[in-house]
């Protein structure tokens, strides 16, 4: 108490200074229109600063909770979407209850470990058996095609990325009827390769290349790219075209898993109809 007592009457000076200073603000911005409106003006300025501050804090870390609650919607979105159903109609009368019967479902689920660097990428998803996740499902992102999901645990599975010397996905071009295989050649992870595409069909620069919709996996019409370039190789009657990945793979946080609910009859089907090797 002494101490504090002496360090008080040893600055007492400064601390009248500052109490002078501080009563004559108070009386200058009270007595003085011009002086309190800038006051106020300054002081809300002040406080705006800093609750927008504050807000942007709390927003960022709030950015994960926000991520997941979009990525749910997305999923309920993506299952009501026209690409989620087949349709059915027939042509000499249509069911209005009929028309379409769902094929596809999605599942959200957030990346927990990815490469891009190697010849051969995985990915580590955070659902697995309990979540309904099984094998050769496909994956894709908000953006386009990720990948097919390869082993699956109980809570967990891994993704063989599109990023992959053994993917190959069906593709088309937009309004083309022609589909073709498209790989990646192990180099560019922003770029792949389609392959099979005859060289007398017209295509352009730009063109958006999308699922075929000829396998069990994914839906038609899910992005894969778009066109850079492509050429005609010395011996060759198709088309080798450059195509940018409509999905940046170095940055993939939340995906969604393709069920196709009619796999199963059609890989039957399939199974009889198709000669034996």
């Amino acid at each position: 108490m002494r101490s504090i007592l002496s360090f008080i009457w040893k600055y007492n000076f400064v601390f009248l200074f500052v109490f002078l200073e501080f009563s004559s603000g108070v009386l200058m911005v009270q007595n003085n229109s011009f002086h309190r409106a800038s006051f106020i003006n300054s002081s809300n300025f002040i406080s705006a600063y800093i609750f927008d501050t504050y807000d942007g804090v709390l927003g960022y870390f709030g950015l994960r909770r926000e991520n997941e609650i979009l990525s749910k919607e997305n999923k309920k979105l993506l299952s009501q979407s026209v690409l989620s159903f087949a349709k059915y109609v027939n042509y000499d009368f249509t069911y209005k209850d009929t028309v379409y019967k769902q094929q596809f479902t999605f599942q959200n689920a957030r990346v927990i470990n990815n490469s891009i660097s190697r010849r051969n990428n995985y990915l580590t998803l955070n659902k697995g058996y309990v979540q309904g996740i099984d094998s050769e499902m496909g994956v894709i992102s908000s953006y386009g095609v990720v990948g097919i999901v390869k082993d699956v645990s109980d809570n967990f599975c891994t993704v063989l990325s599109v990023l992959h010397k053994s993917s190959s996905i069906s593709a088309i071009i937009e309004d083309r009827n022609y589909f073709g295989s498209l790989v990646w050649d192990g180099e560019d992870y922003q770029y792949g390769t389609l392959k099979e595409i005859p060289t007398h069909v017209n295509i352009k620069r730009g063109a958006r290349v999308l699922t075929s919709g000829y396998s069990t996996i994914f839906p038609k019409g899910i992005p894969v790219g778009k066109i850079v370039r492509y050429e005609v190789l010395p011996g060759d009657d198709t088309y080798t075209i450059k195509v940018k990945f409509s999905e940046d793979y170095g940055r993939l946080v939340h995906v969604y898993v393709v069920k196709n609910l009619l796999k199963e009859e059609q890989t039957a089907l399939e199974s009889k109809t198709l000669p034996e090797k």
